[in-house]
């Protein structure tokens, strides 16, 4: 298959700073898009592979998977999408297209494992895939999303990760005008948790540690703060939320928010990957049916669903734009906490 060169920025190893390197992308196929970007988000799972902090890591990688730009070719089989749209691509850049899973629009659930925008097994060229933290990317045109013209397109990249990761649990749990729904942790995930639960109609809670957040929280639409270290506070909604979008991303005790759950609601979990230390104390499930579940990114068509929405109400992330060129510092303030709420590279400084 041909191919051709461009820039990227990546890490040759666990302990290497992301530097600027030379990758191969194919050239496009009958059913192949390509977009030179624009703009890419950056993910705390960038971090993670960048570092192989959950192991499984391919070298060199290239992460970036929130990946806004404009399109520069299109295959001879490509209808939906011309020369000059814009276009997102977000985790999957492809799967298998038929199982169950699949078939029914949630290839995020792919049975025979979807493939990452970033150290995927490249179907086409072999090893592994790269992400967004380059010029160009090639992807096939069913795995492409269309971009509503009237957002700011750098504060639109990160609906494509920490947007539907939030978006999915919403609109599978049937979140809409009366809901009464809590996120944990006030973070990249957690201010999208808010605007799109208040776009949907939501009731909306912000559970925090601190004091300190609650300004924030009420800008970004909360309607409520509760301290979840004040037990009065937390008393006060016992028996509350049909749902709360847990973003914490590290181990933490979830019983304490499991009995602010209503009779049937849930407690579902999409910021931390691992096993949680404390047990879960099953009585206040047992007695009121309540879950406590997990939720990942979403398939093709919600995204785009999701996009559209923020379309029409005017919905994106809070951004700090970055140089590519300063993205080992960006890393070194996420593992801090220093950002409020989402870096997003502009790449044009590659």
């Amino acid at each position: 298959m041909d191919t051709f060169t461009v820039k990227a920025f990546g890490a040759e190893s666990n302990t290497a700073d992301l530097a600027e390197m030379n990758i191969e992308r194919r050239e496009v196929t009958a059913n192949d898009i390509e977009i030179e970007i624009l703009y890419c988000g950056v993910c705390h799972s960038d971090l993670h592979t960048a570092r192989n902090d959950w192991g499984g890591s391919k070298y060199p990688s290239v992460p970036g998977h929130e990946i806004i730009g404009k399109i520069t070719k299109v295959g001879s089989e490509v209808s939906k999408f011309k020369v000059g749209d814009l276009a997102g691509v977000g985790c999957i850049v492809d799967s298998c297209g038929h199982c169950n899973s699949c078939k029914h629009d949630l290839e995020q659930y792919c049975e025979n494992g979807f493939t990452g925008t970033y150290n995927g097994n490249d179907k086409h060229l072999g090893g592994h895939t790269f992400g967004g933290y380059s010029q160009k990317v090639v992807v096939d045109a069913g795995h492409v999303l269309k971009i509503p013209a009237n957002l700011d397109l750098a504060a639109v990249a990160p609906l494509l990760c920490a947007g539907i990761t939030t978006w999915s649990p919403l609109r599978h749990w049937n979140v809409g005008a009366g809901s009464k729904v809590a996120v944990v942790g006030l973070g990249g995930l957690g201010h999208m948790a808010i605007k799109l639960a208040k776009g949907l109609g939501a009731e909306v809670t912000l559970f925090s540690r601190t004091p300190g957040k609650t300004e924030d929280a009420k800008k970004l639409g909360a309607d409520h703060v509760i301290i979840s270290t004040d037990e009065e506070q937390m008393n006060s909604v016992k028996g509350k939320f049909d749902l709360i979008i847990d973003t914490v991303p590290y181990d933490h005790d979830v019983n304490p928010y499991i009995t602010t759950l209503t009779i049937n609601g849930t407690h579902v979990l999409v910021g931390f990957i691992g096993k949680m230390e404390d047990s879960l104390f099953t009585p206040p499930m047992i007695m009121g049916r309540k879950s406590v579940a997990g939720s990942v990114i979403g398939g093709i068509a919600e995204t785009q669903e999701m996009l559209d929405f923020c379309g029409e109400h005017n919905i994106v992330s809070e951004i700090e734009i970055i140089k590519m060129q300063d993205i080992n510092e960006a890393y070194e303030r996420m593992l801090k906490s220093d950002v409020r709420y989402r870096f997003v590279i502009d790449m044009k400084s590659l």
